[in-house]
């Protein structure tokens, strides 16, 4: 290690706290893959047991054991000994995109020629893997760029869209998850808080993450064994869990991987999902990288892009469909005092945990209830990460920026409440009759077709119309104009804004012409800002002060 000071200690008691959260994180991320691969695509335990479950913790690890040498070089080259490893994990987003709306569709795809139910979640398996490769090039080929684009793209813009996803698809979730256990969570969330943010010391020296989830699930354990009160836990759920128990050491599946990706159903969904996903990745990258920086620990771009790559590509090889990511909370736990030993651990635990199939067994003996006030409380801190570590006057971009996340969790409820309605009903197809049934919706007073049109491609749109914002706020009127005319080549390709609402979600519209309408109004609005900053020749207002 070239070095010219001493690293940091490889482990310090913030990173118990930290390894909690981001334990949890992943936990979950490990629990919905077994509830939707086996509830949704009907997927065999065994294959998630033998397959899934190892390749994700093998990728788990490889990012996990990278970032945290990365923290103990740059403690080294600095001489800093506060410096946190950039948390990983599987990407969220992409896990439901390529559930419901590649490998769901290729298994009713294949049941509708003909395939066995065992046949067609094979050939969506595969799929999938296959989907998870090319997510994972995609990364390695935007890795020579990033830092290209991180040099010319505002800090309030990279930021705004993490805190439009850690507002929408975090911070809220969380809380709406809290209070439908208010005896199990609510106690744990004022645990956090009065650690966290009054820095308040618990006894023993136990971390307040340790405290809140021992209590969280005493609690539910209490509730559990009280006549009549719900419980997320329950005594008959332990015996079933500890079956799974076993080795499951990961196999590198190379057929079943070419076979993914010479399927003609792969070429299919390319374009609309994976493409689209992949480009994802990378923006969501350079935003954490560009969050880890504000709170004062700077890695390079190019080697992190190119990891997150390898990791995604070392998951579909040894059987995981799903990619792999810089995670979203690197100031929520360096606030934790997590360092470079909380990323060792998680990798380890999750190695443990899938190499001996203990999934089941955690989730029946200590519930997400009880810590996933850890989880809220990062998404709480990177909201206000993006207003605190910025300038005073660019909040009004950053504003403007969430606005296309919480479009995107707005239809992700959407499709959640007709889904559910469908079930009620016992109508399979209600979601899909509505959702052709536009005049409903503007009858109710939702405008359906401007919420899609928001949500669609949102971290794109979050960055255009925040930087475009800074620039404005700026008086760089040239530089907003060549943001908006950004916007509007990514809408003429379809990557914002162009898409169809299903029942299993949004589905994008790519091809040339495809969003040629809001290209056009792109184009008009960045004339328009051109000639305006033309017109003003220096006489502009002084900027727009925050109050």
């Amino acid at each position: 290690m070239n070095a010219s000071h001493k690293p940091q200690p490889l482990f310090v008691p913030g990173d118990l706290d930290g390894f909690f959260g981001l334990a949890i994180d992943n936990l979950i991320q490990f629990l919905l893959i077994l509830g939707l691969c086996g509830g949704v695509l009907q997927w065999p335990i065994d294959r998630m047991l033998h397959a899934v479950l190892p390749g994700a913790a093998l990728s788990i690890l490889v990012g996990n054991l990278y970032y945290a040498r990365k923290a103990q070089e740059l403690s080294a080259q600095t001489g800093r000994s506060n410096v946190t490893a950039l948390p990983y994990g599987i990407n969220t987003v992409s896990l439901f995109a390529f559930v419901f709306l590649v490998m769901l569709p290729v298994k009713l795809a294949a049941e509708a020629n003909g395939l066995s139910a065992k046949e067609a979640g094979l050939a969506s398996y595969r799929v999938g893997l296959a989907a998870c490769f090319l997510s994972a090039l995609i990364e390695l080929a935007g890795a020579p760029l990033a830092d290209l684009i991180r040099r010319h793209t505002p800090r309030a813009a990279l930021l705004s869209t993490l805190s439009g996803i850690a507002i929408s698809f975090i911070a809220i979730d969380f809380a709406v998850r809290t209070f439908a256990w208010p005896l199990i969570s609510l106690l744990p969330l004022c645990v956090i808080l009065a650690t966290y943010f009054a820095g308040a010391r618990l006894p023993w020296r136990i971390p307040g993450g340790a405290w809140a989830v021992m209590l969280g699930a005493a609690l539910a354990w209490c509730c559990a064994l009280l006549p009549g009160e719900p419980s997320p836990v329950s005594l008959a759920a332990i015996a079933p869990s500890l079956n799974t128990i076993g080795f499951y050491f990961p196999v590198p599946l190379f057929h079943d991987l070419w076979m993914g990706l010479t399927h003609p159903l792969t070429t299919r969904y390319f374009v609309p999902v994976i493409l689209p996903m992949g480009l994802f990745n990378v923006l969501g990258s350079l935003q954490n990288l560009e969050s880890a920086e504000a709170a004062g620990d700077r890695f390079p771009s190019a080697p992190c892009l190119a990891v997150n790559g390898l990791g995604s590509a070392v998951a579909a090889l040894f059987g995981s469909c799903f990619p792999t990511t810089i995670y979203i909370g690197h100031p929520g736990w360096k606030a934790l005092g997590a360092r470079s030993g909380y990323s060792i651990l998680s990798g380890i635990f999750f190695c443990v945990v899938a190499l001996l199939g203990l999934s089941h067994v955690i989730n029946a003996l200590i519930p997400i209830e009880a810590g996933m006030a850890i989880v809220l409380w990062i998404g709480l801190v990177i909201t206000a990460q993006a207003f605190q570590a910025t300038p005073s006057n660019h909040a009004p971009a950053i504003a403007l920026g969430l606005f296309p996340a919480i479009a995107a969790w707005g239809v992700l409820i959407l499709t959640q409440t007709l889904g559910a309605a469908g079930i009620a009903s016992g109508d399979v197809t209600l979601a899909d009759k509505a959702l052709k049934n536009g005049a409903a919706f503007a009858m109710s007073g939702l405008n359906l077709s401007g919420m899609v049109a928001l949500s669609q491609g949102f971290m794109l749109t979050c960055l255009v119309w925040s930087a475009a914002s800074v620039r404005l706020i700026d008086h760089e009127y040239a530089a907003g104009a060549r943001w908006l005319a950004a916007g509007a080549v990514l809408s003429f390709f379809g990557f914002i804004h162009v898409g169809t609402l299903t029942a299993a979600g949004a589905v994008y519209n790519l091809g040339v012409g495809t969003g040629g309408r809001f290209a056009l109004a792109y184009a008009l609005c960045a004339v328009c800002i051109a000639i305006l900053g033309r017109y003003q020749n220096g006489r502009d207002k002084p900027p727009l002060s925050a109050h």
